[in-house]
């Protein structure tokens, strides 16, 4: 049987979030599987998925920074923001050939930093109870409130001129909330001419790479799927600390340890080298908010 761990999943162009859920559930002979952070079904790239015990590190993973790739097209705005919806602006030829690089790479300074952005309509944000996204499927228009967010590097990395358009390349890291759709949709509208993303490779989630990630396929053949099993997965994922065997048994009843000034959630991790425990301090003492291994 499939342990508890990670699996860093290559999403292939085509598949929901839930569609590679699915599938993980087949390769590994579970039903406890779960995901960590949404990819689009036009988008490909790192999807961090749980089995197991691991399922329930994942809530503690979602807030993780972000990097993409991407293409921008510039001159044509749609519904979706994204190739898939329906046009609603396309820009003249003559605008579009006006554009140079250095304007968008102007164009791209205020949308770096610390921002405020108003989500994708497309997104699956709730208004009144219903997804932003069926709103808009169901015809009505939808406008979301702006949020804070943080984009790292916005940087254009290559130019095309494709079909009248402009295509941009670029690359991005940014906070966990961040549209890059929006990022396209903004940019076409402070240059005047519209815009929507026609690509979407994400290729880190926090410290969890492409490079380590594998496709459906190819973890179909391993006997054991799991890229990293749960005390290694905690290990790459955030600090932690050694914890006796006293401690370890204070934990499993959910009893509270002495604190050690470590910020943030961090793990227990036991002399067997198990992770007992997701840890948070609060003052002098360290609190269990969440149990691996409970008495019993």
């Amino acid at each position: 049987m499939t342990g508890d761990g990670l699996v860093i999943v290559d999403k292939p162009q085509g598949l929901t979030s839930h569609d590679v859920v699915s599938r993980m559930r087949r390769i590994a002979g579970t039903r406890k599987v779960g995901h960590a952070g949404t990819l689009d079904p036009m988008a490909t790239g790192v999807l961090v998925v749980g089995v197991n015990k691991a399922t329930r590190l994942l809530h503690h993973l979602v807030l993780a920074d972000k990097s993409y790739t991407a293409t921008i097209r510039l001159g044509r705005a749609t519904v979706t923001d994204d190739a898939e919806g329906d046009v609603v602006s396309t820009a003249s030829a003559e605008s579009i050939a006006a554009i140079g690089e250095d304007d968008v790479r102007a164009a791209m300074l205020p949308l770096t930093g610390d921002i405020e952005q108003v989500p994708s309509a497309v997104s699956a944000i709730k208004v009144d109870g219903q997804r932003a996204y069926q709103r808009v499927r169901d015809g009505e228009s939808v406008t979301l409130a702006a949020r804070p967010v943080t984009v790292a590097r916005f940087d254009a990395t290559g130019f095309r001129r494709e079909a009248g358009f402009l295509d941009v390349d670029v690359a991005v890291d940014c906070s966990s909330g961040t549209y890059i759709r929006a990022l396209a949709r903004d940019l076409g509208a402070a240059l005047g001419l519209g815009g929507h993303l026609t690509a979407l490779r994400r290729t880190r989630v926090g410290p969890f790479t492409v490079e380590t990630a594998r496709t459906l396929e190819q973890l179909a053949e391993l006997a054991d799927p799991i890229t990293l099993p749960l005390a290694e997965a905690v290990c790459v994922a955030m600090p932690v600390r050694a914890v006796s065997e006293d401690e370890a048994r204070a934990l499993s009843y959910g009893k509270t340890l002495s604190s050690q000034g470590i910020a943030g959630t961090y793990g227990a991790l036991a002399s067997d080298g198990t992770v007992r425990a997701l840890l948070c301090e609060d003052g002098d003492v360290a609190r269990p908010v969440l149990v691996f291994v409970a008495a019993g």
